[in-house]
């Protein structure tokens, strides 16, 4: 069994603080973006030496806008130095000393904790993986792999881009308003022939149903502020990627 309250380290990342230049000054943490792998080498050791692990404790998947959520371990650690641990949105570990790494440009970063059960989980959540409810499959992942009560679970929703900035056309609205009733109340405000979205409240709001009571958002936008963080849709994808980490630690029982 778990030993109870597992601490977990986290951290949301800028884009301020690196070595990288150019389009990708200065925090860049995405391989795949163009940016020199030493540069990116370089900025994941300032940002583990600020969390106190290893880069070879990162494990992360392949990001693909789905509702996929995966179960890993110590045996998926190393991802800096090879391939992708799997092809998922989402995962989730039972593991201390993993350190569970997603990327965003503007999609919501989501970090989950049951200090309880000892189990972490990551969740990059765009607005496919909002509508296909990322954050309750990997609320219910941690739930059916490691028997943890959604109760315990403490989830954090990053900076991502706000409903100030969020417009999309009705194919989106529907979408959402189709996956979750309510959001057309809270999450999805007509202007004009267009309509701005809130990702954070949507995710929120699924986090809810899904069972989970203690949830914090960021207020900050990455379109906004895109002096601080990257924004896909400020620089038409010409940028580095920000990352959510999340890391158990100590021993378990």
């Amino acid at each position: 069994m778990a030993a109870p309250n597992i601490e977990a380290a986290h951290a949301f990342t800028t884009r301020l603080g690196g070595v990288s230049s150019g389009i990708y000054a200065t925090l860049n943490l995405g391989l795949s973006v163009g940016d020199s792998k030493a540069n990116v080498m370089e900025n994941y050791a300032a940002v583990c030496a600020f969390l106190g692990i290893a880069p070879e404790d990162i494990v992360f998947s392949g990001q693909v806008h789905s509702a996929r959520v995966r179960a890993v371990g110590r045996a998926d650690r190393g991802a800096l130095f090879g391939p992708p641990a799997c092809e998922a949105d989402g995962m989730v570990t039972a593991d201390t000393g993993v350190a569970l790494a997603v990327f965003a440009g503007d999609c919501a970063p989501i970090l989950l904790h049951d200090p309880v059960a000892g189990v972490a989980g990551a969740v990059h959540a765009g607005w496919r993986g909002t509508v296909a409810d990322v954050a309750g499959a990997a609320v219910r992942k941690m739930a059916s792999e490691f028997g943890c009560s959604p109760s315990n679970v403490r989830a954090a929703i990053g900076p991502c881009i706000s409903k100030c900035c969020f417009e999309t056309g009705r194919d989106v609205a529907d979408a959402l308003c189709s996956a979750l009733p309510c959001a057309r109340e809270s999450c999805v405000a007509p202007r004009g022939d267009k309509y701005m979205v809130d990702l954070k409240e949507a995710n929120r709001l699924l986090l809810r149903r899904a069972g989970v009571r203690d949830i914090e958002l960021s207020d900050e936008c990455t379109s906004c502020r895109c002096d601080k963080y990257w924004s896909h849709r400020r620089t038409n994808g010409k940028r580095g990627s920000q990352a959510a980490i999340i890391i158990m630690k100590g021993p378990r029982q």
